[in-house]
């Protein structure tokens, strides 16, 4: 299969996996490690990129509501973590809140890119470094 149809559909997938809408990002990667093994550092360079840039949509979309206070527990989680606490934007279910509240409360914006951009690369190149290890990528 063509390199550049397998990295873009792992983008896509990315991207959308980083909002509400189903993707699977971890399922694609895997996919298309299996299917290139070869092809391990674009893919986790697009997985990342594509993931996060899903993710600072959020964020952005976050920043077009007008901002209200936060209940009180979630308020007092991000006033002791701050943006670091986007570092777990790539959780399920939590990871699609937080750069929406982010953007509620007006981080900053390259604080927001830096620290989802380090959890998405990290937990992909957790998943690329288990491929490789099981022998999937090679």
């Amino acid at each position: 299969m063509d390199s550049v149809l397998l990295l873009a559909g792992l983008a896509a997938s990315a991207f959308l996996s980083a909002t509400v809408l189903p993707g699977n990002s971890e399922l694609a990667l895997g996919g298309v490690l299996l299917a290139a093994p070869r092809l391990w550092l674009p893919a986790l360079l697009v997985a990342t990129a594509a993931n996060s840039v899903g993710s600072l949509t959020s964020v952005w979309l976050g920043r077009r509501v007008p901002p209200k206070p936060l209940p009180p527990r979630a308020a007092a989680w991000f006033a002791r973590f701050g943006p670091a606490a986007l570092l777990l934007s790539w959780l399920p279910v939590l990871g699609d809140a937080l750069p929406l509240a982010a953007g509620w409360l007006r981080l900053p914006w390259a604080a927001c890119v830096c620290w989802i951009t380090l959890g998405k690369f990290a937990r992909y190149a957790v998943l690329v470094a288990g491929m490789l290890w099981l022998g999937h990528g090679h």
